[in-house]
């Protein structure tokens, strides 16, 4: 089990950051520049590192043999009088040739350079006109390169926050099938205790995994930075996990079996990471199930988390969730706590 968790806060990160990377990275490209303007100087220079290598200016003739060998994956030709057409309002047609064998490649860079190429234009035609009233400048507060990377590995760990918490605490199941649960119930302790037990034992284990994987992974691999306190983040993990290991522990309470525990997990892990706002935005579910999901401290978590390392936002922002995470905890805590004790009590 621990080198289960080992694995899924380091290694997992790392391959859900970059098994789902939408960006591209250095990829190679080429201009036939028959204009030889200002303006189609101002589109080569716009393609630039480390989205697109630096471009290379061929002819006609090194077209077709450098796609071939795999040299160039796009390959853009600027046709004569570019410009002149462009400041006569009459348009003009760029060709772009993509080597479609690189599938990924292929389809996301025609969109960058399509984009690119548009903003240049519209930059070029700003700058010749007079008495423009707006100038739009477009600025990110956070990831400013917008790599995927960034958001991916954060998510990841949150993720993980989550799925390690119900399943280590339904781990209880386990314990029941081995008979370790009745050696507790000859040992001076009361149900409070061992439910407490589990609950801390729980958390240490993930936020030892949660520190390692911001620190190591997150931070010296990805050079991700934390946009907020990671000890305020920490606390709020502390709170979400007293909610969803009380949750794990009342799941491998009611079930009978490891084959019915397996299939309760996957299908209340499923719905949280759906619904509660890490995979899909959760402003864009109908209003009755936001509703619903209120109810659950992983929708809470995942925002203060996002607002934390993402937004930099401190306790002030954040304290309502924190404390509605706390309620929600107390209400299953105690609900896991009083089916454990029944269950306990049946079998002595």
């Amino acid at each position: 089990m621990l080198i289960m968790i080992f694995y899924s806060f380091s290694f997992v990160i790392y391959i859900g950051a970059k098994a789902t990377s939408t960006e591209l990275s250095n990829v190679p490209i080429a201009f036939i520049d028959e204009d030889r303007s200002i303006l189609s100087q101002r589109l080569i220079d716009s393609f630039y590192k480390p989205r697109f290598n630096t471009p290379d200016l061929i002819s006609y003739n090194e077209m077709d043999k450098g796609m071939d060998r795999g040299i160039y994956t796009f390959v853009v030709i600027i046709p004569s009088g570019f410009k002149k057409n462009i400041l006569k309002g009459e348009g003009s047609e760029i060709q772009l040739n993509i080597d479609a064998t690189r599938m990924s490649q292929a389809g996301i860079g025609a969109s960058y350079i399509s984009q690119i190429i548009n903003q240049e234009i519209n930059t070029f035609l700003h700058s010749s006109a007079q008495n423009i009233p707006i100038n739009l400048t477009i600025s990110y507060k956070y990831n400013p390169n917008l790599t995927g990377s960034w958001f991916g590995s954060i998510n990841k760990v949150i993720d993980n926050i989550m799925t390690f918490s119900i399943l280590l605490a339904a781990a209880l199941m386990r314990e029941r099938e081995h008979g370790t649960i009745e050696h507790l119930l000859v040992m001076p302790v009361n149900t409070f205790e061992i439910m407490t037990s589990k609950v801390l034992s729980t958390m240490i284990v993930i936020l030892a995994g949660v520190l390692f994987a911001l620190n190591v992974v997150v931070d010296m691999i990805f050079n991700v930075p934390i946009a907020g306190s990671i000890w305020l983040f920490l606390f709020s993990a502390v709170l979400v996990l007293f909610a969803t290991t009380s949750m794990g522990i009342f799941i491998g309470t009611v079930t009978k079996s490891m084959p019915q525990l397996g299939m309760m997990f996957i299908l209340i892990v499923l719905l949280l990471m759906m619904l509660s706002g890490g995979i899909t935005p959760y402003e864009s579910m109908p209003q009755v199930l936001q509703y619903i999901m209120k109810a659950s401290p992983t929708t809470h978590f995942i925002e203060v988390a996002q607002a934390i390392l993402f937004r930099g936002a401190d306790i002030y922002i954040i304290w309502e969730n924190l404390v509605v995470i706390f309620i929600i905890g107390v209400f299953f805590f105690t609900f896991a706590l009083l089916t454990l004790k029944k269950s306990l009590e049946s079998q002595s």
